[in-house]
């Protein structure tokens, strides 16, 4: 077993904030004190832990194995269900599902769709052919519509646009939410608003006395109208769902959807050089910042991965990369699914540079620094060293899906 530190910045988090549910069982368990007489004091029913057969054992060690010093979020203590067994009506989310996971951008359309729907509705959720996400039930969602086959795979938006006349021929919902976004959602959005000849509210970042509130001219003004029947909201709508975890009961539709006669050939991905996608575009990017040594290995891990390249405001002035590669505030601001940080210390200006990255990945040998407190996943070790395994790890997994393919 590995020595190294794992830090749960989300436990973190709800350990500091005395309104969320889990907060109490996230505070250390105090098993020794000073008596007002000076002598020490020990709680004999704190020191141990939960076995697998239920019984509760003693850990004289200090190790503590499941113990209740070890903050966490997976705790035992769960977060409250929120359940509707009858809904009233449904507010339904089709989420752009980037890589088949939810997106932070999906998340936020969920917290505003939670806010919708109150006590009495239930947040149903659309979802085109197979995904890789098991967090539904945090993330709120009360109902889940998978509509799967060979018809709604890779670019179909005719298709789609069938599926969720379907979907709203059979559930009736009382509004939709789409992302209003380059992933998908804002085009599927507009088709769908044309096919029920609604007229959608764009651009929306904020839903409140029955208004819903998009952003116009060019981002500069805000337009109020009222509450659309169709949704498309930008990100940053609402917070997310983290309080309370729901159902996510699997629903179906009664009917098939009919094939569409689709005037769009999907001819599949292009490969595109990852040198090529503007950072503010990129999907995947891969930093290096002052604490990289071998330039050259950093240019070869990114190439095995496939990533775009970036740099801190250090590496640029210092001749490394190019100015268009910078991140950060007085760079390109990006919204990378995965930022992967090497040897980059975390100035306030990177770290707002990045705010909108989904998962961020810390290379460092400082495990106090502030890339690591904002990390995701840290890795502490020489860059060198990590990089190195990193390609060979890379090598392996791709020969071994030949040899399985041959």
């Amino acid at each position: 077993m590995s020595d190294i530190i794992r830090r749960d910045p989300r436990a973190e988090w709800i350990a500091r904030n005395r309104l969320h549910p889990l907060h109490a069982a996230m505070q250390p368990v105090q098993h020794s004190w000073m008596g007002p007489n000076g002598v020490i004091r020990k709680n004999p029913h704190g020191i141990g832990f939960i076995g697998p057969n239920g019984i509760k054992r003693i850990d004289r060690s200090g190790a503590q194995q499941g113990g209740a010093t070890k903050r966490s979020a997976a705790v035992e203590v769960q977060l409250p269900l929120h359940q509707v067994a009858a809904p009233a009506f449904y507010i339904s989310v089709v989420p752009d599902m980037v890589g088949g996971r939810l997106s932070s951008h999906d998340r936020d359309l969920l917290g505003l769709a939670h806010q919708m729907a109150g006590k009495d509705g239930a947040v149903l959720v659309v979802v085109f052919g197979e995904h890789k996400e098991n967090a539904f039930a945090t993330a709120g969602v009360d109902r889940l519509l998978v509509l799967e086959g060979e018809a709604f795979s890779g670019y179909a938006p005719e298709q789609r646009v069938q599926g969720l006349r379907a979907v709203d021929n059979q559930f009736s919902p009382r509004h939709w939410l789409l992302p209003d976004s380059r992933n998908g959602g804002g085009e599927l959005g507009r088709r769908f608003a044309a096919a029920l000849g609604e007229r959608p509210a764009t651009r929306v970042w904020q839903v409140k006395d029955q208004e819903c509130i998009g952003r116009a001219g060019a981002g500069l003004q805000d337009l109020a109208r009222p509450l659309a029947r169709l949704i498309l909201a930008a990100a940053e709508c609402a917070e997310p769902v983290s309080e309370t975890r729901h159902e996510a009961l699997p629903v179906e539709l009664s009917t098939t959807v009919a094939r569409s006669l689709s005037r769009i050939e999907d001819l599949g991905a292009v490969a595109v050089d990852p040198a090529a996608i503007p950072m503010a575009e990129a999907e995947f990017i891969f930093s290096g910042g002052n604490g990289v040594k071998d330039w050259g290995l950093f240019h070869r891990t990114a190439e095995a991965l496939g990533a775009t390249e970036g740099a801190s405001r250090v590496a640029v002035d210092d001749g490394f990369m190019a100015r268009d590669r910078q991140v950060g505030a007085s760079g390109t601001w990006v919204t990378a699914r995965v930022y992967v940080a090497v040897g980059i210390s975390g100035a306030i200006q990177h770290l707002q540079g990045i705010g909108a990255c989904d998962k961020v990945v810390a290379i460092n040998l400082d495990p106090g620094c502030d890339m690591i407190k904002r990390a995701d996943l840290s890795v502490i070790g020489e860059s060198a060293e990590i990089l190195q395994a990193l390609i060979e790890a890379v090598e392996a997994y791709r020969n071994d899906a030949k040899r399985d393919a041959a």
